[in-house]
This record gives structure tokens, C-alpha cells and sequence, in this order.
């Protein structure tokens, strides 16, 4: 089904009929009646007013016409006080009768009666006027008509009096009842018009008002930065994303504020003055540095309002785009979908590694000479090699499809880890021990033992794969906070990592040796991520018995189930 050509959009319903919407309702109806009504109590409060006029100069006057014209004041003003504008309607209106009817009646009255030369024909028109522009068509018409009807009935009897001027007197009734015609259609129209016009402004500005409302609420939501600047560098408005874009302790003001009162905020001006002086759109990438924060680096979009009035400005709107965040969502997307690869790659490779390793197992026992031997065990090593990383793989995966179960329940931090520690060093192959450092007794953390042994099993490995071979030179650490949040540090003596090593410390398959499958602190991150820990890297100083030596440290902040005065107490 097609729309009309004169339907609304869908910010609002059709354009209603005449009939359907109240008169109270139009303003320019509400004040078109407002000074017919008017009108009405004035003109009787003139004719009183010249009634009494007549008397004071001496002249007879019928009292009947006094009295009329009185009752004629009381009844518009009781109309102008105490009714209310409406449509007239196709059955019987008493208010219209109060006022068409009693116009007519009190004009033909007026000059049926009167006995001076005073001529009340031409206030007829006030009726015809009221019908036409406040009521329809028909009682337009029929009004013009019962005013002719009483004109022609006027004329036969002045014609009565004066016989001899008989054809004159009907020709200019018959005149003025077919200029009232005319001036009933005319103004019918144009009336209709009118209230078509003003239902259609109404209907547009509702619709104009909606359109607004919803466009604030969606720039209001949006997670991209929104500013609409003018050629003066005043930012007009602004919402809450483009705020937190460009403040640094906090939101920036409310609009409207100066781009170029903070020093911060002069590549953002300069990005608008110059799409105001090519009169083009612009994108760059500005970096917003408020003195002692770390910049914040933005991708902005620039469009100018197009206009085609010269009094008219044009205003430069202005995107923002967090480049942190969408690194961050581009990495994610790529770490899932190289999840999704490796996890069935990895299922892939099991069954036939299994059975390369099965065969070179069973290959193994018959041979005897030495060479022979040396590839049989180099066939064992990288198979196994090959295995753990299917493992490791097959983990991660396993903690993506797991990150929506319930967490497990808490368990003591300093115990955990001095039993994990324990076990690592007396497996380990080089003997090496573990300095241990926990400060965090009676605090428990919401943690999978499993997990957690897992994630200090990697961490060991990984430091001690870079520590030197001094005694101290491994260092296990727990603390806990005055506000009850644990950390685990993991400290070693290796060398400073490169800061191209830093960025990819935990993104899946990037490691810095050839053996090394580079999932291990990947599955550290995850395994921190659905336990609601925090895992990082920094380069830390630690006092041992030779002094002070700087080193690598990686730490967990924990998500702490101990309460803080509990571990205050303690």
C-alpha cells in the first residue's frame, strides 16, 4: 500500500479533517472567534451608546430599541465570558444560535424599528462574516441567503410607502444579498484555508520537535565523540563522549565553551578552522595532551553544514573517534577470530600427532644403533613440543567457551602460592629456588586453584627462561592493600624487554624465541580476564642481600573477596 503525497513522516499521524479537531485547539480559530465575540459586545455597547446619544439631543427615542439594544449587550457579553470556541455542527447548536440568530434577529429588529434615518443594513455583514469563517459552508450560505430574504422582505416594505420607487429598492437589495453571497464563499475559502495551513504548521512543528528529540537522544548514546563548532572556534554543543574526549580529569564543560582557552583543545580548533577555510571536509588524527595526562589520541572527522542563505551560518560538526578503543576492538576481533582457526586446526592436528608419536614410540624399540636412535628421540621431542602447543591452544579455547560460567569460590592467596611455589621448584630441572615474600595473610581471592596454578606455573617458566643464575634472582611476592586488593608479583633479573616486545607481551603466538609456542601468557590473560583480575608488566627494582636490582615483574591484581577491615585487622 502506498503513502499519499500529503502524508506525514513517521514522527506523526496524518493531517486530520476540519471536524476532527477541537476549535479550542487551533490557536488562529481560538482568535479569530475571540475578536468576533469581541466585536459583537462592542458593536453593543455602540449602538447603546447611540441610543442614548439620540435622547441627548433632544430627539425621540423608542424605548423598545433601548431596551433591545441593552439586551443585545448582555447576550455577547454572556457569550465572549462564558462560552467556549467550537465547530458548529451539523445538528442543532444552541451557542450558534446565540449568536448568528440573535445577530440577524436584533439587526432586523433594529431596522424594522427604527424611526430615524440611521441605516443598520450594513451590520449584516458582521453574521455573514461569523458564519463563513467560523462555521461551514451551508451555514455560510444560508445565513447570506435569510440576510438577502430580510433585506428583499425590507425593500417591499419601504416599497409600500413609496410606491413609485419600488424597482430601485429591490435592486439594491438584490445587490447586497449577491455581494453577501460572494463575500460568504470568499471568505468560506479562505477561512478553510486558514485552519488547513495552521493544522499543517502545527502537525510540522510536532514532527520538527520529535525529530529533535530522537536526534539528541542518538548523539546523546553515541560512543563517538560528537562537536558542532562555529567559524569563531565555540562549540555549541557537545555530548557526553565528545566531553570525556576532550577533559582530562573529568568531562569538559557544557556547551557552549571556547576551543581555544585550553592549550589542549588548539589541534581540535585548528582542525575546524581549517574545514571552514576550504570549505571542505577533513579527517586527521590529533592527539588532545593536557599537561601531566597521558595524550589521548583521537581520529577526527570534519563536515560543514551546507547552507543557501547568507544570514544563515554555517557550523563545522565535528566526529570523534577514541584510536585506543578501536585498536582495542580491532585486536579483539582478531583474537577471536584467530581463536575460533587455531582451536580447529588444533583438533585437527591431535589424531595424527598421536599417531606420529605412537609410531616413532613403537619404531624406538628396534633400533639399536646410535644415530638411528638420536632421530627416534628428536621425532619424540619435537612431537611433544608440538603437542603441548595443541594444548595450549585447545586451553584457550576451552577458557573463551567457559568465560560465562560462575566464578569459583575463594581460596587464601599465601597458601596457594607457597604451595605452588613448592611444587615448580622441586620439579623444576635446574633446582633452582624461589625467593617467597607473602604479605597477604587471611586474604582470600575469587580464583580456580587450577587456574591460579596454571598462571604462576607460565609465569615461573617465563622468568626464569630470561633470570640469570644468581640465588635471588627469582622473586615471589603477595600484598594486599589497606582496601583489601591482593597482588601477586613474579619478579627476575633478565634484561629490559624491547618496547616492540612490551606492546605484544600478551596477544596469542608472539614470542620472542623460536621454541616457544607464545600462548603462554596469552592463556595467563584470559585465564586473569574471566576471574576478574588484572595481569601487566613492569620494570621493577627489588632490594636483595647484594643490593638493589632492577629486574622484570609481572603482577595480578586480584579481585579480592576479603573484606577491608578484616584485612586491616589482620
Amino acid at each position: 500500500m502506498s503513502r499519499s503525497p500529503d502524508a506525514s513522516s513517521w514522527f506523526g499521524p496524518l493531517e486530520p479533517e476540519r471536524s476532527s479537531q477541537p476549535v479550542h485547539q487551533n490557536l488562529a480559530i481560538v482568535r479569530l472567534w475571540r475578536g468576533f465575540m469581541t466585536a459583537r459586545a462592542m458593536i453593543g455597547l455602540l449602538l447603546l451608546l447611540l441610543q442614548g446619544s439620540i435622547y441627548g439631543l433632544g430627539q425621540p427615542v423608542n424605548k423598545w430599541l433601548v431596551a433591545l439594544c441593552a439586551a443585545y449587550l448582555a447576550a455577547a457579553l454572556a457569550v465572549r465570558i462564558f462560552a467556549r470556541p467550537r465547530w458548529p455542527g451539523q445538528s442543532f447548536d444552541p451557542q450558534w444560535v446565540f449568536t448568528i440568530g440573535v445577530d440577524v434577529v436584533v439587526f432586523s429588529a433594529l431596522q424594522f424599528l427604527q424611526t430615524s434615518a440611521i441605516n443598520y443594513t450594513p451590520l449584516f455583514a458582521l453574521p455573514v462574516l461569523l458564519a463563513s469563517v467560523l462555521g461551514s459552508v451551508l451555514l455560510a450560505l444560508g445565513t447570506a441567503a435569510g440576510v438577502t430574504l430580510i433585506l428583499l422582505v425590507e425593500a417591499w416594505h419601504v416599497s409600500l410607502q413609496a410606491p413609485g420607487d419600488m424597482a430601485s429598492h429591490f435592486l439594491q437589495a438584490g445587490l447586497a444579498g449577491i455581494g453577501l453571497f460572494i463575500v460568504a464563499f470568499l471568505t468560506h475559502q479562505l477561512a478553510s484555508r486558514l485552519v488547513r495551513e495552521e493544522l499543517r504548521a502545527r502537525r510540522s512543528g510536532l514532527a520538527v520537535r520529535i525529530q529533535t528529540h530522537v536526534n539528541e537522544l542518538v548523539i546523546e548514546s553515541l560512543t563517538d565523540g560528537v562537536l558542532v563548532v562555529d567559524a569563531r572556534s565555540v562549540v555549541r554543543a557537545a555530548n557526553p563522549a565528545a566531553r570525556r574526549l576532550l577533559g582530562a580529569d573529568g568531562p569538559a564543560p557544557m556547551a557552549p565553551f571556547v576551543l581555544d582557552l585550553q592549550p589542549a583543545w588548539r589541534a581540535v580548533a585548528e582542525l575546524a578552522r581549517l574545514t571552514f577555510l576550504q570549505r571542505g571536509d577533513q579527517i586527521a588524527d590529533l592527539a588532545i595532551a593536557h599537561a601531566g595526562h597521558n595524550a589521548c589520541r583521537v581520529r577526527a572527522r570534519t563536515r560543514l553544514t551546507a547552507t543557501h542563505e547568507e544570514e544563515v551560518e554555517s557550523l563545522c560538526v565535528m566526529f570523534l573517534q577514541d584510536l585506543r578503543e578501536m585498536e582495542a576492538r580491532l585486536r579483539t576481533e582478531k583474537l577471536a577470530a584467530m581463536g575460533r582457526m587455531s582451536a580447529a586446526v588444533a583438533h585437527e592436528i591431535r589424531n595424527p600427532l598421536a599417531a606420529i608419536t605412537q609410531a616413532n614410540a613403537l619404531l624406538g624399540e628396534d633400533l639399536t644403533e646410535p644415530a638411528q636412535q638420536r632421530l627416534a628421540l628428536m621425532v619424540q621431542q619435537n612431537a611433544q613440543r608440538l603437542s603441548r602447543i595443541v594444548e595450549d591452544v585447545l586451553d584457550v579455547s576451552r577458557a573463551q567457551q567457559k568465560s560465562d560460567l560462575s566464578l569459583p569460590a575463594s581460596l587464601s592467596l599465601d597458601a596457594t602460592i607457597r604451595d605452588i611455589c613448592m611444587d615448580w621448584a622441586r620439579q623444576a630441572s635446574s633446582g633452582r629456588s624461589i625467593g617467597l615474600a607473602l604479605g597477604a595473610a587471611q586474604v582470600m581471592v575469587a580464583f580456580d586453584a587450577d587456574h591460579l596454578r596454571r598462571v604462576l606455573v607460565n609465569l615461573l617458566d617465563n622468568a626464569l627462561r630470561y633470570a640469570s643464575h644468581a640465588p635471588d634472582s627469582l622473586q615471589v611476592s603477595t600484598h594486599a592493600s589497606m582496601t583489601g586488593q591482593a597482588t601477586l608479583q613474579v619478579w627476575s633479573d633478565g634484561a629490559p624487554l624491547e618496547p616492540s616486545v612490551q606492546r605484544h607481551l600478551f596477544e596469542p603466538f608472539f614470542s620472542s624465541e623460536s621454541r616457544s609456542s607464545g600462548l603462554g601468557l596469552y592463556i595467563c590473560r584470559e585465564l586473569c580476564e574471566r576471574h576478574g583480575a588484572v595481569i601487566g608488566y613492569d620494570r621493577a627494582r627489588k632490594r636483595l642481600a647484594g643490593g638493589v636490582c632492577e629486574g622484570n615483574e609481572f603482577f595480578v591484581a586480584f579481585r579480592s573477596t576479603t573484606p577491608a577491615f578484616d584485612t586491616m585487622r589482620a
